[in-house]
């Protein structure tokens, strides 16, 4: 399988928003309005201040994304980059997809100098997942993760 990554498009939205359903569905057993998903992707797409979403392409389809989002830190003087957003196609699965997309994202936040590090969030359930981040060199980080969801009010 011949495997490509890039940046996505206005013209990867529809995808995007799909994989984020079926990821929503997978992982939290939950639904999503359509809607607000595909204008969440579309207002990742034209603004990169709020984001980039990042593709791999395989037979000219997508099979794989990430999105990354930017946070500041004041204790490093710098931006990390969050891995948000991931989903590879069932189908596509075992194929090295994920780590594709994880290594274009590691050159190119090597390659900003205001880049302090790269940081994501896993489901604790998923074990396959935290496997493959350690193989890629990630640790665990020693904070656990709170929320206030004004959206699903959970």
């Amino acid at each position: 399988m011949n495997i490509s990554i890039r940046r996505a498009t206005e013209a990867d939205a529809l995808t995007i928003a799909d994989h984020n359903a079926a990821m929503a569905r997978e992982i939290e057993k939950i639904e999503f309005d359509r809607e607000r998903l595909l204008s969440g992707v579309r207002a990742v797409v034209s603004d990169a201040a709020k984001g980039v979403y990042v593709v791999a392409e395989a037979d000219a389809r997508v099979v794989g994304q990430l999105m990354i989002t930017f946070e500041w830190s004041d204790w490093r003087n710098g931006t990390f980059w969050w891995i948000q957003s991931v989903y590879v196609d069932p189908g596509a699965r075992g194929r090295g997809i994920y780590t594709r997309l994880h290594e274009w994202v590691s050159a190119e936040a090597a390659r900003q100098r205001n880049v302090c590090g790269i940081r994501l969030y896993v489901d604790k359930s998923n074990h396959n997942a935290q496997r493959t981040y350690r193989r890629l060199g990630m640790t665990p980080a020693v904070y656990e993760m709170y929320e206030t969801d004004f959206v699903l009010k959970r």
